[in-house]
């Protein structure tokens, strides 16, 4: 069995469903004894993996169910070459959220300087990327970094009826405030990754 735990939140994976299902009620059994209880809506179990897919289809049924983890939805993938992969974007709920919640700060911001603006979103963009930028889900994150310079753009056009901002000048604005959208993180293999003195490696 493979654990994935953050605070009181966490993924338990077996190799077989039966498995999966023991663990399952066992685990509430357990958790009764001391009055506490699983999360009713958190509380899935799902066939997720590299055969899942040709199981299902084996079964007449869809695609494997995907799972929401740490503000990413969990998805079976394939490569281009062919090779099994967990793709992980961005919950899209968080996504929304997290506009809104910039949204409303330009609004409150909305007559301090270019500078200061730029700072605020500096910090909020680059908070972003450094949590939600894993491999495959760039193109999530150069999606949000342009919508929160939609919103900028925005912002500072009402800040006056007859004020419009060329996409030119907007772009540039852009370019020098708010970080780039990039990969920082490495697929799970390569981080967890151990070398040893002999140089052999380690999963």
């Amino acid at each position: 069995m493979v654990v994935v735990r953050f605070a009181d939140d966490f993924i338990v994976g077996f190799e077989y469903r039966h498995e999966a299902e023991q663990f399952l009620g066992e685990l509430r059994q357990r958790l009764a004894r001391f009055g506490l209880e699983l999360h009713p809506d958190k509380t899935r179990l799902i066939e997720f993996g590299r055969y899942a897919e040709t199981n299902r289809q084996q079964r007449g049924l869809g695609k494997p169910e995907t799972f929401a983890f740490l503000g990413f939805t969990h998805i079976c993938a394939w490569t281009r070459a062919g090779h099994f992969t967990v793709l992980r974007q961005t919950m899209r709920q968080r996504w929304q959220a997290k506009l809104q919640e910039v949204k409303a700060e330009l609004q409150r911001r909305r007559h301090v300087s270019i500078p200061e603006l730029g700072a605020y979103l500096r910090s909020v963009v680059g908070g972003h990327v450094r949590y939600y930028g894993v491999p495959l889900n760039s193109r999530a994150i150069s999606a949000f970094r342009w919508a929160v310079g939609r919103l900028w753009k925005r912002a500072l056009e009402r800040r006056s009826q007859r004020t419009r901002i060329a996409w030119a000048r907007m772009r540039r604005l852009i370019d020098r405030w708010i970080p780039p959208a990039r990969v920082c993180h490495p697929y799970p293999l390569v981080r967890l990754g151990v070398m040893t003195q002999g140089g052999s490696r380690m999963r």
